[in-house]
This record gives C-alpha cells, sequence and structure tokens, in this order.
C-alpha cells in the first residue's frame, strides 16, 4: 500500500489543473475581500465597532487567501508556472507573506514529513529523550511556548511582525557590510559583498527580491488605504483580521499533524506515504469552513501529492475513501487538544501527549529502512 505506483495511479487522475476554476476561485476571494474593506471604509465613520464584524470576515478572507497563495507555490492552483507566480504574489500581498520564500520553507516541511529529526513542526517539539534531559525550569519553558494562548502573539509575528522585520534588518546588516570595507578603501571587498548578499534573514538574492517585492507591495497599500480613511482606522482592522487569520492557520496546520499517535520517525526509517496517511489528519470542518479553508481539511491527500488542486482533494477523498479509513479525524471540538501532542517519541516512532511521555513503551518489532522521501507526482515543487 505504500509503493509509488499504487498511489501514482490512483492519484494522477486528480492531478489535473482548471484555470478556470482557478480564476473563479481567486476572484470569487479577491472581490469580496475589497468590497469588505470597502464597506469598512463607509461604515467605521458612524462607530468603531463595526471593527468587530468586519474582522471576522475578513480574517477569513484571508485565511482563504494564505491556502490558495499556498496552492500557487505548489504550483498546483493554475496551469502554468508564471499564472502560479502572479496570482501567487497577490495572495502574498493580501496576507503579508512573501509567497516565494515562504513557498520554498513549506516545501521543506512536505519533503520532511514524518521525519521529526529534521523537521521538529510549528513549535519545534522535542524527542523524549531530550525532553528528559532538561531541567524542570527548562520544561516548565517548553510548555510555556506550547498552550493556546501563545497563538495570540504568534499569529501576528508570524504574519505580520517577522516578515516586515527579516526585511528590514537585513538591509541594515547588508549595508553595515558593505560600509565597513568602503570605510578603509577596500572596494573589492565591498563589491564582493554586494555580489553575494548574504545575510541570515535570507537565502540568496532571488529570495531578497521577492521580500522587497513583497514589503514594497504592501507598505504602499498600507500608506495609500492611510491616506484614504486615516491610519488608526485602517490598522485597527488590518492587525487584527491579518493576526487572527496568522492564529488560526497555525492552529490548523498544528492539529494536522500533532494528534494522538502520529506517524513520527526518523530520517532512516520515514516513509512519505506513511507520513501522509498516518501522521497527517483529516479536519471534520462545516462546509462553509472548507470553502474558507480551500479544503485544505483533506490534508492526508494533500501530502498524498502537492499536484493535486485543491479544488480536486475532496473528489480524491471520496473516490478512495475506503484506503483513507485509518486517517485521523479530528474535529473542531478537537482543535486546542492538540497542544497536548508536543514530544515524539522515537522508540514508538508517534507523536505523545505531556501526561503520557514517560510511560512504559510497548516492544516495537526492528524494522528495515523504509524508502526515501518521495512525491508520488513526480513534479517539482516550485
Amino acid at each position: 500500500m505504500f509503493e509509488t505506483h499504487f498511489w501514482r495511479e490512483k492519484i494522477q487522475p486528480y492531478t489535473a489543473k482548471s484555470d478556470a476554476i482557478a480564476t473563479r476561485q481567486a476572484l470569487l476571494t479577491i472581490i469580496p475581500f475589497m468590497l469588505l474593506w470597502a464597506g469598512y471604509a463607509y461604515c467605521v465613520e458612524f462607530s468603531r465597532l463595526y471593527v468587530i464584524p468586519f474582522a471576522a470576515m475578513i480574517t477569513l478572507f484571508i485565511l482563504r487567501s494564505f491556502v490558495l497563495m499556498h496552492d500557487c507555490g505548489h504550483g498546483s492552483l493554475f496551469k502554468t508556472r508564471r499564472a502560479n507566480h502572479i496570482v501567487g504574489f497577490l495572495f502574498g500581498v493580501i496576507t503579508g507573506m512573501p509567497q516565494f520564500v515562504w513557498s520554498k520553507n513549506h516545501t521543506y516541511h512536505h519533503n520532511t514529513n514524518g521525519d521529526w529529526v529534521r523537521y521538529g513542526g510549528v513549535f519545534n517539539i522535542l524527542s523524549t529523550e531530550k525532553y528528559a534531559q532538561l531541567s524542570e525550569k527548562q520544561k516548565k519553558r517548553y510548555w510555556l511556548f506550547r498552550q493556546p494562548l501563545i497563538l495570540i502573539p504568534a499569529g501576528f509575528f508570524y504574519v505580520l511582525f517577522n516578515p516586515r522585520f527579516n526585511w528590514i534588518a537585513g538591509n541594515i546588516v547588508m549595508a553595515a557590510k558593505i560600509l565597513k570595507p568602503l570605510l578603509t578603501l577596500n572596494i573589492g571587498a565591498a563589491v564582493d559583498t554586494a555580489k553575494k548578499w548574504e545575510t541570515k534573514y535570507w537565502k540568496g538574492k532571488k529570495d531578497y527580491l521577492h521580500m522587497t517585492y513583497n514589503n514594497v507591495a504592501l507598505l504602499s497599500v498600507w500608506f495609500m488605504m492611510s491616506r484614504l480613511m486615516g491610519a488608526g482606522d485602517f490598522f485597527l482592522l488590518y492587525v487584527i483580521s491579518t493576526s487572527l487569520a496568522g492564529s488560526v492557520g497555525i492552529l490548523l496546520f498544528t492539529i494536522q499533524h500533532n494528534f494522538e499517535g502520529s506517524y513520527a520517525t526518523d530520517t532512516e526509517r520515514v516513509n512519505y506515504y506513511r507520513a501522509a496517511l498516518e501522521g497527517t489528519s483529516m479536519l471534520i470542518l462545516p462546509k462553509v469552513l472548507n470553502w474558507f479553508t480551500a479544503d485544505i481539511a483533506y490534508h492526508h491527500v494533500h501530502h498524498l501529492s502537492i499536484a493535486i488542486p485543491n479544488y480536486r482533494l475532496a473528489a480524491c477523498h471520496k473516490a478512495y475513501e475506503n484506503l483513507f479509513v485509518g486517517v485521523q479525524r479530528v474535529s473542531c471540538r478537537d482543535l486546542l487538544g492538540t497542544f497536548k501532542y508536543q514530544l515524539w517519541d522515537s522508540q514508538q516512532q508517534k507523536v505523545v501527549a505531556r501526561d503520557s511521555w514517560n510511560q512504559v513503551p510497548e516492544t516495537i518489532a526492528w524494522m528495515p529502512p523504509e524508502p526515501p522521501l518521495r512525491d508520488v507526482s513526480g513534479e517539482r515543487t516550485l
């Protein structure tokens, strides 16, 4: 069941892209998003309390924009790379996230899904062995930053603060690195530094350029909207809705991989298909939330192949539902429960809860190394 040809044959028909569907999805996201902002600009003149309903709706559209941006990064929304790049950039401005850079980092998650040595999830969870070596003070700190309340600041820092800070700080560091040899008239060193354009804030010039495009576009929008409705009214809604969307996104992403018994192994034994089916959950959401999250709830199907567009995930799941009976189902009431599962047991090869990490593990027969990480689609991510 975990063989490449088995899944490739079944999944291939669902990797077909439709520009018509993708265009409709983009328009039905961007146009309502803009209309909501126009409505808020009109209503806020009467009362700032209107920020509450408008924040709720705009948060949902930002969340949908993020998922569609995610599809563009995988090259799965539109047929052509160019269309995915252009629309992905627009969604990156809406969400506040440099799409190209984010997609590269997200690719690492797909390539290491199930390998908890190389990728520790959103909260960089520790193995039970490393956790046992922590002092009591360190253990308390560990859980302090892995509890539901952390979502409140996490959304703001992840979506709004970090992308701006990294770009600004990187520019300052680069200016200082170039200026330093210039002060000693070492022109050659300054030129070499400028050519390499390397800092810890980005990985190469291409990343920097995409960060710059995103930030310049976003700062221009901020300036324009502040002039149109006033900086206070604009940022009141913008910060709330964007931060909330980031928080909900982090929560959804976490529960899709951190749950009781989630497949978690090491680099030598990791298997792409077991990680997709045993280490990825299926969210049981109301239809309206499935629409706003562009069916990312069928996350197990997405991890079987990044080439499947969001608008074909549900159909693929339905066609082979009998093969997905073992996939963990998670409902809305279980969402916050994910924060219990922030440790992974390398001996049991699964994610475990805080209160069960030191229990005596079951005996597990030795398993030979499994096939290496691989996407059944055979397509490049970017």
